[in-house]
């Protein structure tokens, strides 16, 4: 009876753990939009680290080999077929505009594959390949595990597994020559405003040195106005030309007042010595 009744119950654990093993894990939660821009928001400010990649050739880099000038970063995985070359076809197109205004020289572009399992070396420069990826200030890099995972949570970047790929927003971030993240930029079609306007702040704007470049970049940043007729970015040389004057004014003025202050210096020394 006992070999009965063990008999009879193996059949039914197998049974029951058939019917464990079978169900359906519990899905991920989706990428809730507001929270994942919240958290990117909340890295505006933060110096982004040295986190070490490979770029398409095989060479090895990291952040901190930008320093010096400003840096785009735009974040993708190689298998994707509907959000990500777009957004790099959109983001080639904006900055060679930027390259055309500020110059290549002036700024670098970086590529980064998100899924460090799958965006390999030889993926990424296919990638770039198939997007036409060519413009010399521009490299295309992956990287293991934990340096992605650390690099995207310096930009809070946000994203989940999905069937057949990943949720995610699409960000680009501009960092100044600091290394720090100053601006985010949404979208797959982007404002060419929205990135213009930053750009502009970090090549040439806020932070410039007081030198005949920094002033010439100065008078550059704020003559450089968006033409809505073009659709492009020009300098305004009627904004060039006041700009020159009043400059040309402020120095005729602290010229005279200059003047005046030595010559009432002298006269005081000169009464002062007749004095005596």
């Amino acid at each position: 009876m006992k070999r009965l009744r063990a008999a009879c119950l193996a059949p039914c654990l197998a049974s029951a753990l058939a019917g464990l093993l079978a169900t359906p894990a519990v899905a991920a939660p989706p990428l809730d939009p507001a929270a994942a821009i919240a958290k990117s928001t909340q890295a505006v400010g933060r110096t982004v680290g040295g986190h070490a990649l490979t770029d398409s050739q095989g060479v090895p880099l990291r952040l901190t080999d930008f320093r010096d000038k400003p840096l785009i970063i735009s974040l993708v995985y190689s298998s994707c077929s509907s959000v990500c070359p777009p957004t790099t076809q959109h983001t080639i197109d904006a900055v060679t505009e930027a390259g055309r205004v500020f110059g290549l020289d002036r700024f670098a572009v970086l590529t980064v594959g998100f899924d460090a399992r799958n965006d390999t070396v030889p993926r990424m420069a296919q990638f770039a390949s198939q997007q036409g990826i060519k413009l010399p200030n521009w490299r295309v890099a992956s990287g293991d595990a934990a340096s992605i995972e650390a690099l995207l949570g310096d930009l809070g970047f946000s994203y989940r597994a999905v069937a057949g790929g990943f949720d995610h927003p699409t960000q680009t971030t501009i960092l100044d020559r600091d290394g720090r993240i100053y601006r985010h930029v949404y979208g797959e079609a982007f404002p060419l405003r929205m990135f213009m306007e930053p750009m502009k702040d970090v090549v040439y704007g806020t932070s410039t040195p007081f030198s005949f470049t920094g002033i010439v970049d100065r008078i550059k940043f704020i003559c450089t106005a968006y033409d809505p007729g073009a659709g492009r970015y020009r300098i305004d040389y009627g904004l060039v030309f006041g700009s020159t004057l009043a400059a040309i004014s402020l120095l005729l003025f602290g010229g005279l007042l200059l003047r005046e202050w030595l010559r009432a210096g002298a006269r005081t020394r000169q009464r002062l010595a007749d004095g005596n």
